[in-house]
């Protein structure tokens, strides 16, 4: 009898190990309790889904401080129910404006004080509370300032990657002073204090965004950069102000797919949905439906690779990438017995990020955070930030606690590549996060069905994808939809798929071209989703993914 896929009954729960969490007033999900917490304490009292976002991100920078905060860059999809619109608020930050291809080497650009962006996440945290916030700025920073300060105990996945990273950490005087901790017997249960950054985020709670930007946070961060022989210079970080934008947009299925504009390479999930929405799927679960979902993601993953940027200096020609002429074209050049392989290396993007050497080791690669909030006025935001890296550059100037991204490293460095991502001064980075969110258009006014991200690099264009093909396809809740089994694939051919996909679904790949390895059953590789779902009966449903720490709360 062939083994079915992630099966209906498998569990008390349906599909899924653990139920989604259910909320009729609000709903958090995010990485990690403390943060759901955070969240979820900030609707309670009486603040909406934007409060409860800057609650979580400010939380998060404390219980996950390698994966996002005050120094990092992201991006949001803002749903203001009132004005029945999803804003983009993109807090990409850019590159230094004295960045040119000769100052980098493969290392230097990875880490240490020429990586660095100028971060944007500060900004964007405040210009979304500002123009539509309820709760008192201090409100929102209070726990994660009470958690810098007393410390917190580190999950297994906290301790492996302080394991892994205290080297890089080390690098730096100040930025080994950022941590308080027994680095003797680094385990689960270890308590971390960081009484630096719990300085700054009350400095921030106190002043706003302009102490980080134009005050005194913002004078120590640039001299102590600048010191370590940064280039980012007083004046542009002081200047940086993050921008609101239109999404981009598309059907699948009869639902409207909303995502960030470029620089996101949003439009990768876009293109991949188009394409996928010219073809009559198989059931899920065969094989024919799975090789169908990787060759659409090869493919778009191509033309992402062909022209992404800063759309002020690259042209990403979406009039035609988005079309249902070019997305019909390209599902009838999918064979449905062949891989025709992955996408050719355009650019040089192995240089970011390889494959996996030995998979049973922890994954501490590229390292995002995705969460989102809801509240019972119908508010929904959507939020995928990080710092690049483990700890981002390693780069905390002292007395700060505050870890700047490495996001120059997803720029390309070589001239002679072509690449429309060559690094320049204060060009946008093709950034690879790109939150989601999906809507039912059916009726008289756009109905918000689907809340959903992931982080991954470059994987978050396959993983998020996937979701909402779990979601709309193969119809399972949010819960079930994170947790189902999902493939990777990386530049340079390799094809990664969890190793849930039956024996079965292996061969059938297998004969039709599909060069893979297997993953074990749950891993950081393909991402680290949460998401809320909106049901008919006017309920929420919270996802959270098991490959992390995430938990989802609602109320």
């Amino acid at each position: 009898m062939t083994e079915p896929l992630f099966s209906k009954g498998a569990t008390t729960h349906g599909r899924s190990a653990r139920a989604p969490a259910t909320g009729t007033r609000g709903m958090v999900a995010s990485a990690h309790p403390y943060a759901t917490r955070a969240g979820l304490d900030a609707l309670r009292a009486g603040g909406n889904a934007i409060d409860a976002a800057v609650a979580v991100a400010a939380t998060l920078n404390v219980v996950e401080p390698y994966m996002s905060g005050m120094g990092g860059v992201g991006v949001a999809l803002v749903y203001i129910a009132s004005e029945n619109r999803t804003r983009v608020l993109n807090f990409t930050g850019h590159a230094p404006g004295a960045a040119a291809p000769e100052l980098y080497d493969d290392e230097n650009v990875s880490i240490g004080p020429l990586a660095p962006l100028v971060p944007g996440n500060i900004g964007g945290w405040m210009m979304m509370h500002r123009e539509y916030g309820k709760l008192p700025r201090e409100n929102l920073f209070k726990q994660a300032i009470e958690h810098a300060s007393s410390g917190v105990a580190l999950t297994p996945f906290n301790a492996t990657t302080f394991q892994t990273q205290l080297e890089n950490i080390d690098r730096s005087p100040s930025s080994a002073e950022a941590f308080e901790f027994d680095r003797t017997n680094i385990t689960a249960g270890t308590v971390l204090k960081q009484p630096l950054l719990a300085e700054s985020l009350a400095a921030v709670s106190d002043g706003g965004s302009e102490v980080f930007y134009e005050g005194s946070l913002g004078d120590r961060l640039i001299e102590g950069l600048r010191a370590a022989g940064g280039i980012m210079n007083r004046d542009e970080l002081a200047s940086y102000k993050p921008k609101w934008q239109e999404p981009l947009s598309t059907r699948y299925r009869g639902l409207e797919l909303r995502v960030p504009p470029p620089n996101s390479a949003g439009f990768q999930i876009a293109e991949t949905l188009n394409i996928l929405d010219q073809i009559d799927l198989a059931e899920y679960g065969s094989a024919d439906t799975l090789h169908t979902l990787i060759e659409t993601v090869f493919r778009a993953a191509d033309d992402r690779a062909k022209y992404a940027g800063d759309p002020a200096k690259a042209e990403v020609p979406l009039d035609r990438l988005l079309s249902t002429d070019y997305a019909r074209s390209v599902a009838e050049g999918i064979d449905i017995a062949k891989t025709a392989g992955p996408p050719a290396e355009r650019w040089n993007r192995s240089r970011i990020e390889h494959p996996l050497i030995d998979i049973t080791k922890p994954y501490v690669s590229g390292l995002t955070t995705h969460f989102a909030t809801a509240d019972n006025e119908g508010n929904v935001v959507t939020i995928t930030q990080t710092l690049g890296g483990a700890f981002g550059s390693c780069v905390a100037p002292e007395g700060t606690g505050v870890f700047f991204n490495n996001m120059g490293m997803w720029f390309d460095i070589d001239p002679t590549l072509g690449s429309p991502n060559l690094i320049e001064g204060g060009k946008e980075v093709d950034f690879c996060v790109a939150p989601t969110q999906l809507f039912d258009v059916s009726g008289d006014s756009a109905r918000i069905r689907l809340s959903i991200g992931t982080p991954g690099s470059y994987g978050i264009l396959h993983t998020s994808a996937q979701m909402i093909h779990h979601v709309v396809d193969a119809g399972m809740n949010v819960q079930e939809a994170i947790e189902a089994p999902r493939f990777r694939f990386y530049d340079d051919g390799t094809l990664f798929l969890e190793d849930r996909f039956p024996q079965s679904m292996q061969d059938a790949l297998a004969s039709k071209g599909h060069n893979f390895r297997l993953l074990p059953p749950f891993h950081a590789a393909v991402g680290g989703g949460h998401g809320i779902e909106f049901t008919s009966h006017g309920s929420m449903l919270g996802g959270a993914d098991p490959r992390r720490d995430g938990v989802a709360l609602g109320f």
